[in-house]
């Protein structure tokens, strides 16, 4: 069997390529190509068609400004697919470009399955038009979503989330702390983790609020998780004269061994709670009060970070646009580092969040639907 994935991010291509393995696992035989990256690519045996780190465009005014290089990644897509003619099209996330993938997939007779569903119910719900024509399958990884797709006339299926297994795979080799930081040459001092997200822009417009709050508390060290597809000159650039270690390929235990982290909204913020470490959620973006109001009108939910929208509470602060300052960083970690009754609660939360979500293998279930679905077509 031939599938052809697509995962435009980091996130992604971890998720992905667990999905593949689960596939090979199902099917020796299988054959991958994709866009994605360095951990699809190990798994699949092959190099990604298009690295995720080339498509990782976020925001109007970025998209607009590469709206070139974006149609020609989509026709390299469309090309790829043609020529290939796989026996499906596995899509992660993305749903800007990867919509418009599923359109053409679809027009070629090509079973579609959407693995981890867009955020539709966030904003821009009119794309469950599209999903509604061109998707085949949607596997969610939010125990929420089907209900909101069954209210939409779709049915969606809740594989359980990847995250789960992840973190859960990844705590069994945690070294304990002494081991930790000495492996990294770290100071043997309680540590806040910054973990400002795996795009150039996130990077730059949240790590710099990040490393001044962080800077505060003299009797931590700040440590900033690196994102693999992220240059060391890039986080030099940002920090200026401050001399911050940055730890690449170990995301997990640096958050597991951190007194509180700081973490640019995303799926961080639920691999941060999973792994059980109070945090202050960012989103600088453009700092404008303005875009915050504009975006603000556009969603539908009351809670944009993931163990908010899971739990449907209020179990991490959200600081997003011009409500994302020093200050306000300041005063929500300055609690957590402490034992706050804030501590305490969003400890609470966590645990709510891990009921929520299950203990369900995700991949194993996804590649399991996947190739029952396709031995139904043939």
């Amino acid at each position: 069997m031939k599938y052809f994935l697509i995962a435009g991010e980091a996130s992604g291509d971890l998720h992905a390529s667990h999905l593949i393995e689960s596939l090979k696992q199902l099917d020796p035989e299988a054959q991958f190509r994709f866009l994605g990256g360095d951990m699809m690519s190990a798994q699949a045996g092959t190099q990604p068609i298009i690295h995720y780190r080339d498509m990782a465009y976020m925001g109007f005014a970025d998209v607009v400004r590469h709206l070139g290089k974006i149609l020609g990644f989509l026709g390299t897509a469309r090309r790829s697919i043609d020529e290939w003619q796989p026996a499906a099209v596995i899509l992660v996330d993305y749903p800007s470009f990867n919509l418009k993938v599923a359109k053409y997939a679809h027009n070629l007779g090509i079973p579609v399955h959407y693995f981890i569903s867009p955020k539709v119910w966030v904003w821009k719900e009119w794309r469950v038009k599209d999903i509604r024509r061109y998707v085949n399958h949607m596997y969610c990884i939010l125990p929420f979503e089907p209900d909101w797709y069954r209210e939409r006339d779709y049915k969606a299926t809740y594989v359980g989330n990847p995250t789960v297994q992840e973190v859960a795979q990844a705590s069994k080799n945690f070294p304990d702390f002494a081991q930790f930081i000495e492996e990294f040459g770290l100071a043997d001092k309680p540590i806040i983790a910054l973990v400002p997200g795996s795009r150039v822009r996130e990077i730059r417009d949240n790590l710099p609020l990040m490393l001044e709050a962080a800077a505060r508390h003299t009797e931590y060290q700040a440590v900033i998780a690196g994102a693999p597809s992220i240059d060391d000159s890039l986080y030099r650039d940002v920090m200026g004269n401050q001399a911050v270690p940055v730890l690449r390929d170990a995301t997990y235990p640096l958050v597991h061994h951190a007194r509180a982290a700081i973490v640019t909204s995303g799926t961080a913020t639920l691999e941060t709670a999973l792994l059980g470490t109070p945090q202050v959620a960012c989103y600088r973006f453009n700092g404008s009060k303005l875009s915050y109001n504009f975006y603000r009108r556009l969603l539908t939910g009351k809670y944009v970070t993931l163990p908010n929208l899971i739990v449907d509470e209020p179990v991490i602060p959200e600081l997003l646009m011009h409500l994302c300052t020093v200050d306000s960083i300041d005063s929500h970690l300055s609690q957590l580092l402490a034992d706050s009754a804030e501590r305490t609660a969003m400890l609470g939360g966590y645990q709510r969040l891990a009921e929520r979500l299950g203990t369900d293998v995700c991949t194993e279930t996804a590649a399991r639907l996947i190739k029952d679905s396709m031995h139904t077509i043939s």
